[in-house]
């Protein structure tokens, strides 16, 4: 088998489909060299509540054409709010108690952070620990860029050595496939659909919100909501011949 890799900007506290293309690929580069986008998944994401979904948003400082490794936080107080929302409406699920602990530290200890970049990348690595992900996790900026939106990824592909790039599905309308062809590099899109429901809180149930509502409800249960954990399993017994 040989070597895959995805490369994203980095979210707050993404859905279980940021985390199964994390799990999918041996090496996941933050392309936080990227250009900051507003009203974005980069500084927030959704979570369930009474009241229906809501918002939890970082409030950022934005200058046209920053990237998002040099976007910063426009008010610190922000942590202890979303800690605070996060606890009030979760409090019932059934693996609050498991993991407030954990997710109230990381809360707290991140208060004083400035750079968006950091904040992302805490709450990814903790988040992979939870569910048990051990795909290595680089940036952008640790390698050379190239030119043009595809020809950037595939020399990213050359640079890793990477024999495979996986990909979100909404990238289709823009990668030039044959760019990849001849670099000698697969390209493989993610499907994001037929995900199974799993215990939720405040129906109607909703797929597009954080990862975090995925465990506080179903904890250690919470791989078998996602899809690549059995591809993965397929694919390690395969190289070992089971």
């Amino acid at each position: 088998m040989g070597k895959r890799i995805a490369i994203l900007q980095s979210n707050y506290i993404p859905w279980k489909g940021y985390f199964d293309l994390i799990n999918s690929v041996d090496e996941f580069i933050l392309y936080d060299t990227a250009q900051f986008t507003k009203n974005d998944w980069r500084n927030r994401n959704k979570i369930k509540t009474p009241r229906g979904v809501a918002w939890l948003t970082i409030p950022v400082r934005h200058k046209f054409g920053q990237s998002i490794q040099e976007t910063i936080v426009s008010d610190l107080s922000w942590s202890a709010k979303h800690w605070r929302s996060l606890a009030q409406n979760y409090a019932q699920a059934p693996y609050f108690r498991t993991y407030a602990p954990q997710l109230e530290y990381i809360y707290r200890d991140i208060a004083r952070e400035q750079l968006l970049s950091a904040i992302n990348y805490r709450f990814l690595r903790e988040i992979c620990s939870i569910l048990g992900i051990r795909t290595r996790i680089t940036w952008s900026r640790d390698y050379q860029l190239a030119e043009g939106r595809t020809e950037r990824l595939v020399e990213l592909c050359r640079q890793t050595k990477a024999d495979e790039y996986i990909s979100g599905p909404a990238a289709r309308a823009y990668l030039q496939e044959d760019l990849f062809l001849k670099a000698g590099v697969k390209l493989s899109y993610f499907d994001y659909s037929g995900y199974p429901e799993y215990r939720q809180l405040y129906p109607p149930f909703e797929h597009g919100v954080s990862i975090l509502d995925l465990i506080l409800n179903e904890g250690p249960n919470a791989p078998k909501y996602m899809k690549s954990f059995a591809t993965r399993s397929a694919d390690d017994a395969m190289e070992e011949g089971i």
